[in-house]
């Protein structure tokens, strides 16, 4: 049995899914082969405990009260595993082969593989990872259940910002499935505003799992409330019929372009702009995002200044990501949706004009591998708006010119209501 067949296996281990695909290669390289035949204890009540079994292939029981030992519970199928988290050094029960048995043992020695300390990184800890992964970054409390929370240097917009509704839970649906199948599409909707003090509970729900594609939805629950859902599509590689009629259009290199931070700067200074402008820029709360967003066609406008609805911008991960394709996928979702529903705004803005904005759902289409710590070209068209709805579409090009993400998002948009005047007494 080569190393990679036994990956492929693993993989489809629902107590594995959790760990980062490099942790399910290291196991790979440690485990044993044993086999049985019908009829053999595969482990006895009372033996020391050696490792963690992986049913490979046939079936197994544990012996139960003769009464009960046809339960289904009691039966071992393929992916079933026994062996892990027992209570003290011994087995509780016996464990008799059903049919010919394999099993895959992972040697006592080596079950601290079992566990690390972050979902994407079996070698590094959460505080040593990017900002961007450290918000992507769940605990599982559950073989489906999931917890994330937004980090104090998070975008935040006096909400949970909803690109991290997005990759958290685009994050929980990738660790219920074979590591091998990757996210090729995903629909969202967004139900009620997050609390950025609570968690934030993310149930998956494994809607089906075939040889090549697999189908997750998840639910993001607050205060008892689902205030998320994210259904989800995910793929195996496979080779297939291949062409590309978007183009990438002409637009300056990242590398020439300024950051957000320096256009912040260049405006405090900017003298064409109004001291009211400039003095309200200086003296906002700036807070750094996890992306370095660099625009195509940087200019002195501001948020109250009509444009075109259309933007073009370059964007990637601050930091090194580790190489796990899943994680590069979140991390784009969650990117994403900072300014993406906005451009719909961009032909209405007028001094003075205070705008509310709220995502009604998100759709992406991943068509090609990518780094989301490389730098990606985001081209943003808004159609049309009517009737308080933004509708804008999206795709983003690596540097090669390949497109290798589509999007569409739909927005509440609408002039802020003016706050109602307090009510005084006339006493």
């Amino acid at each position: 049995m080569n190393t990679e067949s036994v990956v492929e296996f693993l993989g489809n281990v629902p107590l594995l899914q959790k760990l980062p695909s490099s942790s399910l290669r290291k196991i790979a390289q440690v485990v044993l082969l044993k086999r049985y035949g019908k009829g053999d204890y595969v482990v006895r009540e009372d033996q020391t405990w050696d490792g963690c079994y992986f049913i490979f292939e046939g079936e197994a029981q544990v012996s139960g009260p003769a009464e009960e030992d046809n339960r289904s519970e009691f039966l071992l199928k393929q992916f079933d595993y026994f062996g892990l988290g027992i209570s003290g050094n011994v087995h509780s029960a016996d464990i008799v082969a059903m049919s010919q048995l394999t099993c895959l043992v992972l040697p006592r020695d080596h079950c601290p593989l079992l566990e690390t300390n972050s979902i994407w990184q079996s070698d590094t800890t959460v505080d040593k990872c990017s900002l961007v992964e450290r918000i992507l970054h769940l605990d599982p409390l559950e073989l489906n259940i999931f917890r994330g929370i937004t980090l104090p240097d998070a975008p935040k917009f006096g909400k949970v910002f909803g690109g991290q509704f997005m990759g958290q839970a685009l994050a929980a649906a990738s660790k219920t499935v074979d590591f091998l199948k990757i996210v090729h599409s995903l629909h969202s909707y967004f139900l009620l505003v997050g609390d950025i003090d609570i968690p934030i509970i993310y149930q998956v729900h494994r809607i089906r799992d075939g040889n090549n594609f697999a189908t997750r939805r998840v639910d993001a629950v607050q205060k008892g409330n689902i205030i998320f859902i994210l259904v989800a599509s995910f793929q195996k590689e496979q080779q297939g019929f291949d062409h590309q009629e978007s183009t990438i259009p002409s637009v300056p290199d990242p590398d020439t372009l300024l950051s957000l931070e320096e256009l912040r700067e260049r405006r405090i200074t900017d003298p064409h702009l109004p001291r009211s402008y400039r003095n309200k820029v200086a003296t906002a709360n700036f807070v750094p995002w996890p992306i370095e967003i660099r625009f195509c066609d940087p200019s002195n406008s501001t948020n109250q200044t009509k444009s075109p609805p259309r933007l073009n911008y370059w964007f990637r991960a601050k930091g090194k990501l580790s190489d796990d394709q899943a994680l590069h996928r979140c991390v784009v979702a969650f990117a994403s949706d900072l300014i993406f529903s906005g451009v719909g705004l961009n032909p209405h803005r007028r001094k003075g004009l205070r705008s509310a904005s709220l995502s009604l759902d998100h759709a992406m289409w991943f068509h090609r591998p990518l780094r989301a710590d490389d730098w990606l070209l985001f081209v943003i068209v808004s159609p049309t708006a009517h009737e308080t709805r933004g509708f804008v579409t999206g795709e983003m090009f690596n540097r090669n010119g390949e497109l290798v993400v589509s999007l569409t998002q739909e927005a509440l948009l609408r002039e802020a209501r003016p706050p109602k005047p307090s009510v005084t007494s006339k006493l």
